[in-house]
This record gives structure tokens, C-alpha cells and sequence, in this order.
């Protein structure tokens, strides 16, 4: 055996030993010491962190060790006695029982106009005169009625006397006593005619007739002017409002009617005065829905001395329904996806399940909402963690 020869091949198998050694030292470096896992009992690996949640289906579960742990708190449903309320836009209306529309009784031209627009009137005060044949032609009829009357009443006892003495055939005498009742019954028609035009029957020959307020009030719809010719008896010249006491005039959808209640307290808030609230009740709701907005009329009425409320002012009412028994949540609980609201409820400890609700109402420190029971237990903060 050459010595040089068997030099290199211990000096070879030296090297591969060597090699070896560093090689399975870099192993065990690399490798961590608890990184074998027991697969034959399904166990998670040891050493690996714990996923923050799992899911499976609708169920969200998490898991012990998870930091969503210290962030999500739970608690149980409450139910309380509770008042919704609903606001509606409203308007302020005067009193249609304390409205008149004026109408001209004849047909003529307006000579005088004594009031304008928004004008304060008391009762008998003159409003507008009008020159009118109509009325002309109804003082001649009644003047001439009259002394047809007056005639047949003459020839009526004439007649009578005649009748008396011999001297006039019954026939005679009735045919006097039908004349004087047909004279009499015109002339009644005549009066009845001026009577409703205004006129006082005493004076002849008249053609103006003046228009005087019919009650206390405001003007407010003003649809003549002087010089006007009136050819439309049923169209009003004017209207006249008293507004000591107006109506705020609430319109109420369908789905809100409810808790609408006649002689329920309702607050009241306009425009013009945005930090007071004018406390009332309801007094009339009406039979019949709006056809086209499907929205029924809730007036309350408001004493109106001072003139606080105007006409058409813009109104918000708040109606309030008797107290119930109904679920409430915190804020917080409530999610938002896709426009829809949910809770997430506890279905097991520690597991949870996302349920769509429907919020009523909100009220101080919580929010009404339905689709929930009384005991649930849901995510009352840190649902965001969730809510993916």
C-alpha cells in the first residue's frame, strides 16, 4: 500500500465527516425546538399563534388567546316601557269655521275698494262698494210689486163693499182676492230679492250697494280691484280670517298613523322660532287619505293672540304613542351593511352570528329596534372587529 495514497483517503473521508457534522449542526439551528406537531391527534401545531377569529358558516367564532377577546364586550337585550314618536312636516292654516269668503250678491263694476291685502277689519266695517244695474232692476221690481199690492188691496176691499151690498157677483169678489194674494206673494219675492243683495228697501232708485265685513278678521285673499267688473256672483272678492286662533296642519303617512290619537299631546316647532316648542293636542283627523301622497290631514288647533303664528308658516310635529314594552340596544351594537342594519347575537360563548334588525327610534342612551328578544346577549362594543 503506497503511504501517499492512503494519506488522501483519510485526509477525504475526513473532510466528508466534517462536512456532515456542520451540515447537521446548521439543521438543528434552523429547525425551532418545539416544531413538531402531534398529527396523529389532530392538534393544532405547537408554537404557531392562534388565528384572531374563525368562521364556519354563518358562525364567527373566537378562539382562546385571540386580542379580539379584550376588545368585544357583550350584554343582554333590555326592554323597557318606552314612547316613540314620529315628526311630520305641518303648516299653519287658519280656521275654515272662522273664515268667510266674501261674495258680490249683484253683478256690477267695483267703484270703491276700501281695504288691501293683510288690512285688520272689525265687524260691519265698509270693505268695497259696487255699481250694479242687477241691483237697479231688483229696487224697480220691488217698488213696482209694492204698488201692485197696494192696488189689489184696494180693489180687494172695494170689491168686498160691493160684494156686501148686493152690488158684485161672488165671481167678481174672488177673482179681487186671488189678484191681491198673487200682488201680495210677488211683492214678498221682490223684498226677499233685496233682502239677500243688502239692500234696506227704503231707498229707490239706488244702484251702489256697499259691502261691509262680515266678521272680525284679517284679509287674507284680496281677488278684486277698483274699477273690476264682477260677473261671477260665486267667486269670492276677498276672505276674511279671524286668526285669535289658528290650526297647525299636519300631514301624517299611512304607515304613521298610529300613533296619532285624537286628544293626544303633540309639540309643535316653527321655522320662525327654532328654540321654542308649542305644547298641544289633537283635535281633528281626518276620514279620508290624500289620494296622491297617501298621507291623511292631523289639525291642532292654537290660541293665536299675539299673532305669533303666521299663515303658511312651515311646522314640525311630533307625535308621541302610549308607552310599550320594547327592545333597546346601544348604539354601538348597531352595524351597517349594504344599508342594512344588524346586531351580532352570541350563540354559544365566545360564538356569534350576525341578525338584521329594524330600528325603530332613538332615544336617550339607546336605540328601539325589532328582531331581537328580551335575554339575547349581543356584541355591544368592538362589533367593528366583526363586521368584515
Amino acid at each position: 500500500m503506497n503511504p501517499l495514497s492512503l494519506s488522501r483517503r483519510q485526509i477525504y473521508s475526513a473532510a466528508t465527516a466534517g462536512a456532515l457534522v456542520l451540515f447537521g449542526a446548521l439543521l438543528y439551528r434552523l429547525v425551532p425546538e418545539k416544531g413538531f406537531s402531534r398529527q396523529e391527534t389532530g392538534q393544532p401545531q405547537e408554537g404557531r399563534r392562534a388565528p384572531p377569529l374563525m368562521r364556519k358558516g354563518k358562525a364567527i367564532f373566537i378562539p382562546e388567546g385571540s386580542p379580539y377577546r379584550s376588545h368585544i364586550a357583550v350584554a343582554p337585550v333590555q326592554v323597557r316601557d318606552v314612547s316613540l314618536s314620529r315628526i311630520v312636516p305641518g303648516a299653519v292654516e287658519a280656521d275654515p269655521a272662522r273664515t268667510v269668503r266674501v261674495l258680490a250678491p249683484v253683478n256690477g263694476r267695483v267703484s270703491e275698494l276700501n281695504i288691501e291685502l293683510g288690512d285688520n277689519v272689525k265687524k260691519g266695517q265698509p270693505l268695497a262698494t259696487i255699481d250694479s244695474g242687477d241691483l237697479a232692476q231688483a229696487v224697480a221690481d220691488a217698488e213696482k210689486a209694492r204698488a201692485t199690492a197696494k192696488l189689489t188691496k184696494s180693489a180687494l176691499d172695494r170689491a168686498t163693499g160691493l160684494n156686501k151690498a148686493g152690488g158684485l157677483a161672488l165671481r167678481e169678489l174672488e177673482q179681487a182676492q186671488n189678484d191681491f194674494l198673487q200682488a201680495t206673494s210677488e211683492l214678498k219675492r221682490a223684498e226677499a230679492r233685496l233682502d239677500v243683495i243688502g239692500d234696506n228697501s227704503k231707498l229707490t232708485g239706488q244702484r251702489k250697494i256697499t259691502l261691509n265685513a262680515p266678521i272680525d278678521g284679517t284679509i287674507t285673499a284680496l281677488d278684486t280691484a277698483p274699477g273690476d267688473f264682477i260677473d261671477n256672483t260665486t267667486s269670492p272678492m276677498m276672505t276674511i280670517s279671524n286668526l285669535d286662533r289658528v290650526w297647525v296642519t299636519a300631514s301624517v303617512q299611512e304607515k304613521d298613523l298610529s300613533f296619532v290619537q285624537k286628544g293626544e299631546r303633540v309639540e309643535v316647532s316653527l321655522v320662525a322660532y327654532p328654540h321654542e316648542v308649542f305644547a298641544g293636542k289633537v283635535e281633528i283627523i281626518s276620514q279620508l287619505l290624500e289620494a296622491d301622497t297617501r298621507r291623511n290631514k292631523v289639525r291642532i288647533a292654537f290660541d293665536n293672540p299675539n299673532g305669533m303664528f303666521k299663515l303658511n308658516m312651515f311646522a314640525t310635529v311630533r307625535f308621541f304613542s302610549p308607552p310599550s314594552q320594547r327592545v333597546v340596544i346601544p348604539p354601538s351594537a348597531l352595524m351597517m351593511v349594504n344599508d342594512t342594519s344588524n346586531v351580532f347575537v352570541e350563540v354559544a360563548p365566545w360564538t356569534f352570528e350576525r341578525r338584521p334588525v329594524d330600528p325603530e327610534a332613538d332615544i336617550v342612551g339607546g336605540a328601539v329596534v325589532e328582531g331581537l328578544n328580551a335575554g339575547q346577549r349581543i356584541v355591544v362594543r368592538g362589533g367593528v372587529l366583526l363586521n368584515d
